[in-house]
Protein backbone atom coordinates (compact mmCIF):
# COMPACT_ATOMS: atom_id res chain seq x y z
CA UNK A 1 0.00 0.00 0.00
CA UNK A 2 1.59 3.38 -0.94
CA UNK A 3 2.57 6.03 1.71
CA UNK A 4 0.68 8.96 0.09
CA UNK A 5 -3.03 9.41 -0.87
CA UNK A 6 -3.83 9.71 -4.00
CA UNK A 7 -4.96 13.42 -5.73
CA UNK A 8 -1.50 15.13 -5.00
CA UNK A 9 -0.63 16.68 -8.21
CA UNK A 10 3.41 16.70 -7.43
CA UNK A 11 3.29 12.72 -6.42
CA UNK A 12 1.94 12.55 -10.22
CA UNK A 13 4.50 13.86 -11.90
CA UNK A 14 6.98 11.70 -10.62
CA UNK A 15 5.07 8.88 -11.73
CA UNK A 16 4.35 6.84 -14.80
CA UNK A 17 1.01 7.84 -16.85
CA UNK A 18 -1.63 5.64 -14.40
CA UNK A 19 -3.33 2.65 -16.35
CA UNK A 20 -5.78 -0.11 -14.37
CA UNK A 21 -7.26 -2.92 -16.37
CA UNK A 22 -10.72 -4.29 -15.20
CA UNK A 23 -12.38 -7.31 -16.41
CA UNK A 24 -14.23 -5.34 -19.02
CA UNK A 25 -12.32 -1.72 -18.95
CA UNK A 26 -9.27 0.22 -19.01
CA UNK A 27 -9.04 2.80 -16.49
CA UNK A 28 -6.53 5.91 -17.80
CA UNK A 29 -5.60 9.47 -17.55
CA UNK A 30 -7.03 11.54 -19.37
CA UNK A 31 -6.10 12.98 -22.39
CA UNK A 32 -6.98 16.24 -24.47
CA UNK A 33 -8.41 14.03 -26.72
CA UNK A 34 -11.11 13.49 -24.69
CA UNK A 35 -11.93 16.65 -24.70
CA UNK A 36 -14.74 16.25 -27.83
CA UNK A 37 -16.56 13.29 -26.04
CA UNK A 38 -16.72 14.62 -22.67
CA UNK A 39 -17.87 18.18 -24.02
CA UNK A 40 -20.64 15.68 -25.90
CA UNK A 41 -21.73 13.91 -22.73
CA UNK A 42 -21.90 16.94 -20.98
CA UNK A 43 -23.86 18.70 -23.07
CA UNK A 44 -26.37 16.36 -23.51
CA UNK A 45 -29.67 16.42 -21.76
CA UNK A 46 -30.26 12.70 -20.27
CA UNK A 47 -26.69 12.37 -19.23
CA UNK A 48 -26.64 15.72 -17.59
CA UNK A 49 -29.71 14.46 -15.48
CA UNK A 50 -28.38 11.34 -14.09
CA UNK A 51 -25.99 13.80 -12.50
CA UNK A 52 -28.53 16.24 -11.47
CA UNK A 53 -26.94 18.73 -13.42
CA UNK A 54 -27.74 21.42 -16.30
CA UNK A 55 -26.55 20.18 -19.91
CA UNK A 56 -23.23 22.63 -20.38
CA UNK A 57 -23.78 25.66 -22.24
CA UNK A 58 -20.92 26.85 -22.87
CA UNK A 59 -18.90 26.54 -26.39
CA UNK A 60 -16.94 24.08 -27.32
CA UNK A 61 -13.74 26.30 -28.02
CA UNK A 62 -14.44 27.80 -23.76
CA UNK A 63 -14.90 24.51 -22.78
CA UNK A 64 -11.47 23.79 -24.94
CA UNK A 65 -9.74 26.50 -22.95
CA UNK A 66 -10.82 25.15 -19.46
CA UNK A 67 -9.81 21.41 -20.19
CA UNK A 68 -6.72 22.31 -20.89
CA UNK A 69 -6.22 24.07 -17.89
CA UNK A 70 -7.25 20.97 -15.90
CA UNK A 71 -4.89 18.82 -17.62
CA UNK A 72 -2.30 21.09 -16.84
CA UNK A 73 -2.85 22.19 -13.19
CA UNK A 74 -4.60 19.12 -12.04
CA UNK A 75 -6.45 19.67 -8.46
CA UNK A 76 -4.78 17.90 -5.30
CA UNK A 77 -7.88 16.70 -3.93
CA UNK A 78 -9.52 14.82 -6.87
CA UNK A 79 -8.57 13.01 -9.99
CA UNK A 80 -10.65 12.23 -13.20
CA UNK A 81 -10.08 9.44 -15.31
CA UNK A 82 -11.29 8.03 -19.02
CA UNK A 83 -12.73 4.67 -19.01
CA UNK A 84 -12.34 2.98 -22.15
CA UNK A 85 -13.49 -0.82 -23.39
CA UNK A 86 -10.49 -3.70 -24.33
CA UNK A 87 -10.36 -1.83 -27.90
CA UNK A 88 -9.21 1.24 -26.30
CA UNK A 89 -13.10 2.85 -27.15
CA UNK A 90 -13.04 6.06 -24.77
CA UNK A 91 -16.52 5.21 -23.16
CA UNK A 92 -16.81 7.31 -20.37
CA UNK A 93 -15.03 8.70 -17.38
CA UNK A 94 -14.89 8.30 -13.49
CA UNK A 95 -13.25 10.08 -10.89
CA UNK A 96 -12.70 10.20 -7.19
CA UNK A 97 -12.69 13.41 -5.23
CA UNK A 98 -12.82 15.45 -1.71
CA UNK A 99 -9.98 13.60 -1.63
CA UNK A 100 -9.41 14.28 2.52
CA UNK A 101 -6.18 13.42 3.92
CA UNK A 102 -7.23 13.75 8.01
CA UNK A 103 -10.26 11.10 6.98
CA UNK A 104 -8.90 9.27 4.80
CA UNK A 105 -11.94 9.22 2.25
CA UNK A 106 -12.80 10.19 -1.08
CA UNK A 107 -16.06 10.59 -2.99
CA UNK A 108 -16.14 8.37 -5.94
CA UNK A 109 -18.26 9.55 -9.60
CA UNK A 110 -18.94 7.45 -12.61
CA UNK A 111 -20.43 8.23 -16.14
CA UNK A 112 -20.85 6.10 -19.07
CA UNK A 113 -21.17 8.16 -21.72
CA UNK A 114 -21.69 6.01 -24.67
CA UNK A 115 -25.26 4.78 -24.83
CA UNK A 116 -24.42 1.67 -27.04
CA UNK A 117 -22.57 0.35 -24.00
CA UNK A 118 -25.40 0.76 -21.34
CA UNK A 119 -26.29 -2.30 -19.53
CA UNK A 120 -23.50 -4.02 -20.57
CA UNK A 121 -21.39 -4.38 -17.56
CA UNK A 122 -18.90 -1.82 -18.04
CA UNK A 123 -19.78 0.75 -15.48
CA UNK A 124 -20.31 -1.96 -12.76
CA UNK A 125 -16.62 -3.31 -13.87
CA UNK A 126 -14.80 0.54 -14.00
CA UNK A 127 -16.79 0.88 -10.15
CA UNK A 128 -14.92 -2.19 -8.49
CA UNK A 129 -11.82 -1.58 -10.52
CA UNK A 130 -11.61 1.77 -9.44
CA UNK A 131 -12.34 0.82 -5.51
CA UNK A 132 -9.87 -2.48 -5.71
CA UNK A 133 -7.25 -0.12 -6.92
CA UNK A 134 -8.13 2.66 -3.91
CA UNK A 135 -7.80 0.17 -1.65
CA UNK A 136 -4.86 -1.44 -2.89
CA UNK A 137 -2.70 1.42 -3.20
CA UNK A 138 -3.48 3.89 -1.28
CA UNK A 139 -3.61 4.75 2.29
CA UNK A 140 -7.75 5.88 2.11
CA UNK A 141 -10.02 3.54 4.15
CA UNK A 142 -13.81 4.51 3.12
CA UNK A 143 -15.12 5.32 -0.30
CA UNK A 144 -18.52 6.73 -0.61
CA UNK A 145 -20.84 7.99 -3.23
CA UNK A 146 -24.20 10.09 -3.58
CA UNK A 147 -26.90 8.64 -6.29
CA UNK A 148 -30.25 9.87 -6.97
CA UNK A 149 -32.76 8.26 -5.22
CA UNK A 150 -34.66 7.48 -8.11
CA UNK A 151 -32.03 5.47 -9.49
CA UNK A 152 -32.83 2.39 -7.92
CA UNK A 153 -30.83 0.45 -10.30
CA UNK A 154 -28.12 2.31 -9.33
CA UNK A 155 -28.30 1.89 -5.65
CA UNK A 156 -28.82 -2.06 -6.05
CA UNK A 157 -25.73 -2.50 -8.23
CA UNK A 158 -23.42 -0.38 -5.82
CA UNK A 159 -24.90 -2.61 -3.02
CA UNK A 160 -23.82 -5.52 -4.46
CA UNK A 161 -20.09 -4.30 -5.35
CA UNK A 162 -19.94 -3.40 -1.71
CA UNK A 163 -21.55 -0.37 -1.29
CA UNK A 164 -23.81 0.28 2.22
CA UNK A 165 -26.94 2.81 2.07
CA UNK A 166 -26.57 5.15 4.94
CA UNK A 167 -28.76 7.92 4.50
CA UNK A 168 -30.40 10.99 2.46
CA UNK A 169 -29.13 13.55 1.49
CA UNK A 170 -30.72 16.65 -0.29
CA UNK A 171 -29.06 19.19 -2.74
CA UNK A 172 -31.13 21.74 -5.30
CA UNK A 173 -34.17 20.16 -5.24
CA UNK A 174 -32.91 16.45 -5.53
CA UNK A 175 -32.64 13.97 -3.17
CA UNK A 176 -29.69 11.61 -3.06
CA UNK A 177 -28.79 8.35 -1.22
CA UNK A 178 -25.34 8.34 0.24
CA UNK A 179 -23.49 4.79 0.06
CA UNK A 180 -20.20 3.86 1.67
CA UNK A 181 -17.84 1.20 1.11
CA UNK A 182 -14.82 0.66 3.64
CA UNK A 183 -11.55 -1.52 3.26
CA UNK A 184 -12.25 -3.13 6.29
CA UNK A 185 -15.70 -4.34 4.78
CA UNK A 186 -14.32 -6.45 1.70
CA UNK A 187 -11.93 -8.93 0.78
CA UNK A 188 -10.26 -7.35 -2.57
CA UNK A 189 -10.43 -10.94 -4.22
CA UNK A 190 -14.49 -10.81 -3.52
CA UNK A 191 -15.15 -7.44 -5.44
CA UNK A 192 -16.83 -8.34 -7.98
CA UNK A 193 -18.35 -6.45 -10.89
CA UNK A 194 -22.02 -7.83 -10.85
CA UNK A 195 -24.62 -5.48 -12.22
CA UNK A 196 -24.07 -1.88 -14.29
CA UNK A 197 -24.37 0.87 -12.01
CA UNK A 198 -26.85 2.80 -13.97
CA UNK A 199 -28.29 3.07 -17.89
CA UNK A 200 -25.51 6.23 -17.70
CA UNK A 201 -24.27 8.09 -14.79
CA UNK A 202 -24.12 6.00 -11.94
CA UNK A 203 -23.17 8.93 -9.06
CA UNK A 204 -23.77 12.59 -8.94
CA UNK A 205 -20.64 14.62 -9.26
CA UNK A 206 -22.58 17.82 -8.31
CA UNK A 207 -23.01 16.69 -4.76
CA UNK A 208 -19.58 16.95 -2.84
CA UNK A 209 -20.59 16.85 0.64
CA UNK A 210 -19.67 14.11 2.87
CA UNK A 211 -22.50 12.00 3.94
Amino acid sequence: MADGLPGHASDRLSQPPLRIQGQKVVLREKRLEDAEDDYAWRSDPELAAFDAVAPLRTSLSDFLVIYREELRYPSPRQRSLSIEDMDGVHIGNCMYYDVSEQKGQAELGIMIGRKDYWSQGYGSDAVVTLVRHLFETTTLSRVYLHTLKWNERAQKAFQKAGFTPIGETQRNGQVFVAMEIFRRQVALDGLEPDAEPSEAAGTAAVDTKEP
